[in-house]
């Protein structure tokens, strides 16, 4: 016989008598938390006509035919696979430029929104479901991913309702729910570790953390041979992201007290243990951004939800006010191309302002190549000089170079060049390749102008005299 779940099913709350059993109306906690999810999503979506270089990998990769998205996926980006697939399935549908790349997240983080308010609901009661959802639409956090085409509100989305599944002891749909969250992003199975404390001693639980550990393995097995060049870029944790951390913490751990036991065994983890598992480990093996644990955000919202749902007076709804203007200055910038590391719709633009037919186009470091594939227009009027095969050729992302000397020779060929950098203050790969551009514009070229863009710089060579 298996023993009692370990959390207990909160009573309705006397607010709301027989209120599960009422569905004939709509309450302002199951409509408004996605609504305002919507609405901010939709304000600003293009952000300025702007799309920086990690949504320009999704946007070129998802446009790909499907046996090359399948090849390109055995050597590298599986990680973000299932969300590829989902975006060229919508592609072949609809098209629909900026709008299609992005509202997927914006649906995404509106399905959050909701989970959150429900998640509330279960424990709390009315008031604080709505209160709770709304917070999460607002943070700030919630609204830059629920503009960009990547994996991340997704994810959020599967986790927070993976969690209400979790509390209704739904285990199938737990397990389908959570699955999927996971192989939109491995990192969603931290998630776990925070169920661990609710769930952890239901034999329901332990069934579906085994079903998912199983279904998960080959895409860890298959991401884990690619972990050297798909997280070489990353550093360990700054002490920025110690401090955001210890912020967001502290926060938490205050908001707890007071709150209904029910709901701190399931928000406070969720707030602490993704984020501040991911950094220690990322103390020895650097995985750690905070977009991979965004869903810890939704614990937030649920301690902040229920503690301005139960405040008496008026002193803590304070703080509130106090952060409106800074998370309204905070909101704007984020629909502005400036919000992001860089601009690939920016830097082809200046490409195409100086660029003539036939111009040689170098890409220093060659990863840059991004900032092109997706005006596939542009890129198809100049000669890049340095690559050996295509992106799609070589099942990879950026294509492959050719060796040092073929580029040398290919750049002394060439009486002018289009090269794309990173900022000045970012260091130069130390790699044969990249050295050897460097050396050879350095040598036989003239710098004619430098123009920054958000993000990167275009530069343009010519042989010496021959600027004009």
């Amino acid at each position: 016989m298996e023993s009692a779940p370990p959390f207990r099913h909160p009573l309705p709350h006397p607010s709301r008598p027989h209120a599960e059993a009422d569905i004939s109306r709509i309450a302002p906690w199951r409509l408004l938390p996605p609504l305002m999810a919507v609405v901010l999503g939709l304000w600003g979506l293009e952000r300025g006509g702007s799309m920086w270089r990690d949504e320009s990998v999704t946007w070129q990769v998802a446009h790909r035919p499907l046996d090359q998205i399948v090849e390109l996926l055995g050597r590298v980006d599986a990680v973000h696979g299932l969300h590829y697939l989902l975006l060229h399935g919508l592609f072949q549908v609809w098209d629909g430029g900026l709008w299609a790349l992005r509202l997927p997240s914006v649906a995404a983080t509106a399905l959050a929104a909701a989970g959150v308010a429900a998640v509330a609901h279960r424990l709390a009661g009315d008031r604080e479901a709505l209160l709770a959802g709304c917070v999460y639409a607002v943070l700030p956090p919630v609204q830059m991913y629920a503009q960009e085409g990547r994996s991340y509100a997704l994810v959020a989305a599967a986790v927070v309702w993976a969690t209400y599944l979790m509390l209704r002891e739904r285990w199938p749909a737990y397990t389908v729910v959570l699955l999927f969250g996971c192989w939109l992003h491995e990192f969603a199975a931290l998630a776990l570790l925070a169920h661990a404390f609710t769930a952890g001693r239901s034999p329901g639980w332990r069934r579906s953390v085994a079903v998912v550990a199983a279904l998960l393995l080959p895409l860890a097995v298959v991401s884990a041979r690619q972990a050297e060049q798909q997280l070489g870029w990353l550093g360990r944790p700054s002490w920025q992201d110690w401090a955001a951390y210890g912020v967001v913490g502290a926060a938490a751990l205050l908001l707890a007290r007071g709150a209904p036991d029910d709901l701190v065994r399931v928000a406070l983890p969720l707030v602490l243990l993704p984020p501040g598992v991911l950094m220690v480990i990322s103390l020895v093996n650097p995985w750690y951004v905070d977009r991979y644990v965004i869903y810890a955000l939704a614990g937030l919202a649920l301690l902040v939800g229920v503690r301005l749902a139960r405040a008496r007076g008026w002193w803590p709804w304070l703080p509130v006010a106090v952060l409106l203007v800074p998370f309204g200055v905070w909101s704007v910038w984020l629909r502005t191309p400036e919000s992001r590391k860089d601009d690939v719709l920016a830097v082809a633009a200046t490409v195409r302002d100086r660029a003539r037919p036939g111009d040689a186009v170098v890409f220093m470091p060659s990863r840059r190549r991004e900032w092109l594939l997706s005006s596939p227009e542009l890129y198809g009027e100049l000669r890049d000089v340095a690559l050996d095969r295509s992106p799609a050729a070589s099942h990879s992302l950026q294509g492959t170079e050719l060796p040092p000397d073929r580029i040398r020779a290919a750049l002394l060929a060439s009486p002018r060049v289009i090269a794309l950098l990173d900022p000045a203050d970012q260091p130069l790969d130390p790699y044969p390749r990249e050295a050897a551009k460097r050396a050879e514009l350095a040598a036989g070229f003239d710098l004619c102008s430098v123009t920054g863009v958000r993000g990167a710089r275009v530069a343009v060579y010519a042989r010496p005299g021959t600027c004009d």
